[in-house]
């Protein structure tokens, strides 16, 4: 059982720092935070390590202060340096089994997978969590991967345990319900929040979705 299954399940916000959104990265993070979100995980493309870090700061205390986890999207460097609670790895990142041991001993560690081979071979490597998708299209991110579907996931969700999944990739408000039913332990989000008028609005509707869902059972 991963030592942070219960903080990890609900809402994963991702902060992301592509110019097409309305709010940058640290805005978007508080809007997580205000919206009542489990997990924020900062993901930045377009920035130099140096502003990359900034932002993490600013988010690390955003965070702490709402009580929510912080992840770094590949960096395990920028994790350690900001203080974040972990550190979230792609399929082009280094195997876990390579961190440093003080990367394993004070971060939580997740990885993305994107079919049930990856998915074998990531829980081999004993992650805190594992992320699959898409589930279904996305423009958010550029993936080699089609939409995986919701039999896919239920599917990933089997192959993952005990480790808690976290779906990803067209996620939105009116999805939620039959994530939560295929055994998601979260669901995460880019334009949902990124992209609505109101990014805070957006959260808190998104977190009562997944609670509804889960009372629903």
């Amino acid at each position: 059982m991963s030592r942070a299954v219960p903080r990890l399940a609900g809402l994963h916000v991702i902060a992301d720092d592509s110019p097409d959104w309305r709010l940058g990265p640290v805005d978007q993070a508080r809007a997580a935070c205000e919206g009542g979100a489990a997990v924020v995980q900062l993901r930045a493309k377009h920035a130099s390590d140096g502003e990359v870090l900034r932002w993490a700061h600013e988010i690390r205390k955003l965070t702490r202060d709402a009580g929510l986890l912080l992840m770094i999207n590949d960096r395990f460097d920028l994790a350690l340096a900001s203080g974040a609670d972990g550190v979230h790895l792609g399929q082009d990142d280094l195997p876990l089994g390579r961190l440093p041991a003080e990367v394993r001993e004070r971060l939580l560690v997740g990885r993305s997978t994107h079919s049930a081979d990856q998915l074998r071979g990531a829980r081999s490597e004993a992650p805190d969590y594992l992320a699959f998708g898409p589930v279904f299209g996305t423009t958010s991110k550029q993936s080699e991967w089609s939409p995986r579907g919701l039999p896919a996931l239920r599917e990933a969700v089997a192959l993952a345990r005990p480790h808690p999944l976290i779906a990803i990739g067209g996620i939105d408000l009116a999805r939620l319900a039959e994530l939560r039913h295929s055994g998601a332990a979260g669901a995460a989000v880019i334009s949902a929040v990124a992209a609505a008028a109101d990014s805070t609005a957006a959260v808190r509707a998104l977190c009562a979705g997944w609670l509804e869902a889960e009372a629903a059972g």
